[in-house]
């Protein structure tokens, strides 16, 4: 058996044998099943998935459709031993691409062998991660919480048609009220992570901006600090209250045009500097400027391990 099997068999096992214990014994509970959910495992041999990844269509009163919760369950979660704990949950945008290459755009983060390696090095705890999907032709208006006006695309510029502030509205009432009902998920700011790239990275910015209460960790690939006229950075410079721990990824490459690149760095050094001031330290801020990096999920993916761990580490 190849050396990558045995490593999914491994890791499968902590999920599945300790949950059929559980339904024999009756003493720890899996999840209810949701109509329409399904499970990917690292025995799916259509996907690239590590672990259990369970897969939930969510629909949205706010946001007024329909879109997939990918939910990495944390190994060992259905044992008996564990029908008491509680566990701190990351929630991400683009759930499309975090786990899997079947369902990403354009290659996947690797959240899930990410996090199965720094868990099963004890390096940081055993959590849920959460990805949203985006909402595909409506993604970049959804993560908008204003207007980018160097967009190509008419609805990212205009103001009317940014729907930011309802997406916010959307993952606080909607998504993370199901999340806490559905899982034994550790409740409050420290236990709540939100991250992101691109316009997922804005809107993740956006969110603790606004509610530093209710995430304790943020995650912020590659932001788009220009829009609204580099609103998301005098709305830095405005908060009264800051996430517990913030990561900031930016790569010297971003774009294929060396201005525009150069113009990103320099915004994100302009919002670490304002953060700054406000007096987190480098155990409670951590930015980092990749050299060569580009603006795509081969950058992200190579960051999360630090970035993750910075977050979360023990």
């Amino acid at each position: 058996m190849p050396r990558l099997w045995i490593i999914r068999f491994v890791v499968l096992s902590c999920m599945i044998f300790p949950a059929v214990q559980a339904q024999e014994k009756s003493k720890a509970k899996i999840p209810n099943v949701t109509p329409g959910a399904s499970t990917i495992t690292s025995f799916d041999k259509d996907h690239t998935v590590v672990g259990w990844v369970e897969i939930i269509p969510f629909e949205s009163k706010i946001l007024h459709n329909t879109r997939m919760l990918r939910v990495l369950v944390p190994a060992n979660y259905f044992s008996p031993h564990n029908a008491h704990r509680t566990y701190p949950v990351l929630y991400l945008q683009d759930g499309q691409n975090l786990f899997d290459d079947a369902t990403s755009n354009a290659g996947e983060w690797h959240v899930d062998e990410t996090a199965e390696h720094l868990v099963g090095s004890f390096k940081i705890p055993p959590m849920f991660v959460v990805g949203i999907d985006h909402a595909g032709t409506t993604r970049s208006s959804e993560y908008l919480p204003y207007p980018n006006d160097r967009s190509q695309q008419p609805s990212a510029r205009d103001e009317n048609e940014v729907r930011g502030k309802a997406y916010v509205e959307f993952l606080i009432t909607e998504v993370m009220p199901f999340i806490e009902k559905k899982y034994r998920v550790s409740r409050g700011a420290a236990n709540a992570g939100l991250g992101g790239s691109s316009y997922g990275g804005d809107i993740s910015l956006d969110t603790v901006l606004e509610h530093p209460r209710i995430f304790g960790h943020v995650l912020i690939e590659s932001p788009v600090l220009w829009i609204g006229n580099d609103q998301l950075i005098k709305d830095a410079a405005k908060a009264k209250q800051l996430p517990q721990k913030m990561y900031l990824g930016i790569g010297t490459n971003e774009t294929t045009d060396q201005q525009p690149s150069a113009e990103i760095v320099k915004s994100a050094e302009e919002l670490e500097k304002i953060l700054r001031n406000k007096g987190p330290g480098p155990s409670r801020l951590n930015v980092v400027v990749a050299e060569g990096a580009q603006h795509n999920e081969a950058a992200w993916s190579r960051r999360l391990p630090e970035a993750l761990l910075f977050l979360y580490g023990k």
